[in-house]
């Protein structure tokens, strides 16, 4: 492997339990830091996840005495070094795909038929004829690879787990928070390790798992609402209402869809009725913008009789003579 991250430490307990087609009693274990978090003595403090996969596996951590080697055995003299010396001595680097074959093939050709120097037996039919029949039964299910962390739930419900984001309840925000991730979802628990949310695993980094009810009540309409919503509510409301709305998300240079939301949220105070015929009396009169519309709702001017005709101004409404204007200065020039 090239790291020791926490998903790596799981993943090759998962495949060496898979190859040896069972689970030892106890495992032991040097410090690293995907495996316990702080080395104590008496009581040392197990990585989350690494704990789950103990429970699942059904199989003891023993770690050993932290600063003393030699509580691992022959592991470093002859293990670590003999695979250094025998299987890696004189091989080019190679990638990790073929390093990983090369290996296995090692194993059950070389390290495995040499006799070993203390059993003084082949290592691989020592396990076959002895060791394998004492190992405890696979689960029925391999285990899921779960990663814990504790993260902080930010001012907009979310947290961030492996580049995507997940939502948890408001009153959370501010408050640090378990995250269990595995391959197919992710779970979300307090500080006393009570689930409070469930998400889908995110395909796609980046990307957002939403539940409504997590966010706060003033928030939920601007993350429901869309285009296509706004013109079918409006049209449920009137064809007025549905014209003031399409004109509005037809501007070419401004995003009206936070005043369209607000139009529509008047359905709730003076129902459908009185807003499109506040939405009808404000497009015969040539001015459909939001102001001008919850005015004529809250003075109450829908509820009055449209004029048949618009009001329109007579060309010569606003013309007056041009001596009112400029007066006697011109010297009698006629205007053109």
């Amino acid at each position: 492997m090239w790291d020791q991250r926490v998903e790596t430490w799981l993943r090759c307990h998962r495949n060496a339990f898979s190859w040896f087609g069972g689970v030892p009693e106890r495992v032991v274990i040097d410090h690293l830091k995907a495996a316990i978090i702080k080395a104590t003595q008496d009581d040392p403090a197990v990585q989350a996840s690494y704990r789950e996969c103990a429970l699942h596996y059904g199989f003891l951590i023993g770690p050993c005495r932290a600063y003393t080697p030699q509580h691992k055995g022959k592991v470093e003299q002859g293990g670590v070094h003999y695979v250094k010396r025998n299987f890696l001595g004189g091989r080019e680097a190679t990638t990790l795909e073929q390093a990983n074959q090369a290996v296995l093939m090692w194993c059950r050709t070389t390290a495995g038929q040499r006799i070993h120097g203390t059993t003084k037996q082949r290592p691989l039919v020592r396990f076959e004829q002895t060791e394998q029949a004492r190992l405890k039964a696979l689960p029925q299910t391999p285990y899921d690879l779960a990663i814990w962390k504790q993260l902080k739930l930010g001012r907009d419900c979310y947290v961030e787990f492996d580049h995507s984001y997940y939502s948890a309840p408001h009153r959370l925000v501010g408050q640090r928070v378990w995250v269990c991730g595995n391959l197919q979802q992710v779970r979300i628990f307090d500080q006393g390790y009570r689930l409070i949310a469930t998400h889908d695993r995110a395909n796609q980094p980046g990307t957002r798992q939403t539940h409504i009810d997590h966010l706060p009540p003033e928030k939920v309409p601007g993350l429901t609402w869309s285009r296509p919503g706004c013109q079918d509510a409006a049209a449920e409301v009137g064809p007025s209402t549905a014209q003031v709305v399409q004109t509005w998300l037809d501007d070419p240079v401004i995003e009206r869809l936070p005043t369209v939301v607000r139009l529509l949220k008047l359905r709730q105070r003076y129902g459908d009725e009185r807003l499109e015929a506040a939405c009808e009396r404000a497009w015969r009169f040539d001015d459909p913008s939001y102001k001008t519309i919850k005015q004529i709702l809250l003075k109450g001017l829908d509820q009055q009789d449209l004029p048949q005709t618009p009001i329109a101004a007579s060309a010569e409404t606003f013309v007056r003579p041009l001596r009112e204007l400029v007066g006697d200065w011109l010297g009698g020039l006629s205007w053109n």
